[in-house]
């Protein structure tokens, strides 16, 4: 007999919902973790009083109310609203785009003058039927000063490759916003929860065995033989070996720095969309939760190439990666005993909103529930 029910192969948020559900069902689980911390992307590291967002700002928004009271019967959430900005040499323009944006830009101060303007900008690009590449679809949909100013350098960094090569389907669409607006979501609910994201994920993991600095692949007969069934929440190519090739992804690479100032930039999160500096953003963590501490932590974040030992953050969905995927899917069939879930094993870019109805979705099939 196995000395498991489940052996979870990863502590983030989906891993460690499913052991939560998993503990009430009266089922016996073990989660091993290759980090040294739970939490996964999520993860949040205290410096003076301040939460770290380790891996990149993360902001829970959903208008899915089943998912937002799950997440709210564990812990508090405050009221914090997503309001980038972005900084484009030196000028600072509110995000999404909104008659903030459009004031910034061309001067207008009415929804009608702002259409105006936007459709003279399209109109120029009237003549792409078909566009062959992002750049052909962005200066459709918006034209050009939206175009160069708050997309081209920063889609740019993002992907590593210049917007001529990226395909059109990265931008199906651009949403405009005709109202003096800066809240990022359209969602109904948004917030982060006080006291940051370990709180959450300490609650679903109360009175679960975790082993953190343990790496499935290190010992992979040992942990195949633990349990009756694996939840494996890691990269689905290296669980079957790469036997199909291997899957592409961009990472990215923070910079943390403590600065001896209450406040640097006044916001959570400031987007850098000139192509000549380097970072995306800068991150600046107090202000996820309204912090009045004397000292301020910053992070810059930095696109990356992804290769093995570096963390897997965003798919590559084009034609190749989706090929190799649908193999994969259809080798996961063939293993009854092993779930693939999470962002990682399936191979998605995934909002912790929708990781948690996935995850629920997932229990209720498992549990009954």
């Amino acid at each position: 007999m196995s000395k498991y029910d489940y052996l979870i192969v990863g502590s983030g948020l989906f891993g460690s919902l499913f052991a939560y559900k998993a503990k009430l069902a009266g089922k016996r689980c073990l989660v091993i973790e290759k980090r040294d911390h739970k939490g996964g992307n999520i993860y949040c590291e205290e410096i003076d009083g301040i939460n770290v967002h380790k891996y990149g700002a993360h902001i829970f928004h959903t208008d899915n109310k089943e998912v937002w009271d799950f997440a709210n019967s564990l812990v508090e959430f405050n009221r914090f609203t997503n309001a980038p900005i972005a900084n484009y040499k030196g000028e600072l323009y509110n995000l999404p785009f909104n008659m903030n944006t459009f004031y910034k830009l061309w001067g207008v101060k009415t929804p009608a003058e702002a259409k105006a303007k936007i459709e003279e900008q399209r109109g120029r690009y009237a003549h792409i039927s078909e566009p062959a590449n992002l750049e052909e679809q962005a200066l459709k949909l918006c034209g050009e000063d939206i175009y160069r100013t708050l997309i081209k350098g920063y889609t740019e960094k993002q992907w590593g490759r210049s917007a001529q090569e990226l395909p059109a389907f990265i931008i199906k669409r651009i949403p405009f916003r005709f109202t003096f607006d800066n809240n990022y979501f359209n969602d109904k609910y948004q917030g982060i929860p006080i006291g940051g994201y370990n709180s959450l994920i300490n609650k679903l993991l109360d009175g679960t065995e975790v082993l953190l600095n343990t790496d499935f692949f290190d010992n992979r007969e040992k942990w195949e033989e633990i349990a009756d069934k694996t939840l494996f929440t890691g990269c689905i190519d290296q669980y079957f070996n790469y036997q199909c090739g291997e899957l592409e992804y961009r990472s990215l690479r923070f910079e943390h720095t403590k600065l001896e100032c209450s406040d640097f930039q006044g916001n959570a999160v400031i987007n850098y969309t000139e192509g000549e500096i380097p970072y995306t953003r800068v991150i600046e963590h107090k202000h996820f939760e309204f912090g009045q501490q004397p000292t301020t932590v910053i992070t810059h974040e930095y696109p990356d190439t992804f290769i093995k030992g570096k963390e897997p953050y965003y798919p590559i969905n084009d034609e190749r990666n989706t090929k190799i995927m649908e193999k994969y899917r259809e080798l996961a069939e063939e293993h009854g005993n092993v779930i693939f879930g999470g962002r990682l094993g399936n191979y998605t870019y995934a909002d912790m909103d929708d990781t948690i109805a996935a995850a629920l979705e997932l229990c209720k099939s498992e549990f009954g529930e």
